[in-house]
């Protein structure tokens, strides 16, 4: 089973992600965390296949966090979430081999995100 971790301090906002990628990949789980410390002690623990994180959060920020998942995951997909659409944050995210999604998340504007990121994971288990 493929395994999302969706991380963001803001609980509506996990619950309207959530709800967009349940409507788009209805098989896959999803763990919330609403934090970088949290979204760390999870993928430790569990078995996580993609990364959807907010930008804004208290603590490390989204790219801070990217950037952790991505020395330990260098395959894993990975986006950034927010609405701060400043070029800087844009080229970071992709730096990091994120893909930028805009808030609020719909499922519009994570589909190529979560269609990529299917493609990709079903090419490393074949």
């Amino acid at each position: 089973m493929t395994t999302v971790l969706l991380v963001d301090d803001s609980k509506l906002a996990r619950i309207v992600a959530g709800k967009a990628i349940a409507a788009l990949q209805p098989d896959w789980s999803r763990i919330e965390a609403s934090n970088a410390d949290e979204a760390l002690g999870i993928v430790e623990k569990h078995d996580v296949h993609l990364a959807v994180l907010d930008y804004n959060m208290p603590g490390r920020d989204g790219l801070a966090l990217a950037a952790e998942l991505r020395q330990a995951y260098p395959h894993m997909p990975i986006a950034i979430v927010t609405a701060n659409l400043q070029n800087e944050i844009i080229a970071r995210a992709r730096e990091l081999n994120a893909t930028f999604v805009e808030k609020p998340v719909t499922e519009e504007s994570i589909r190529g995100f979560l269609s990529g990121a299917a493609l990709r994971l079903r090419k490393a288990n074949t």
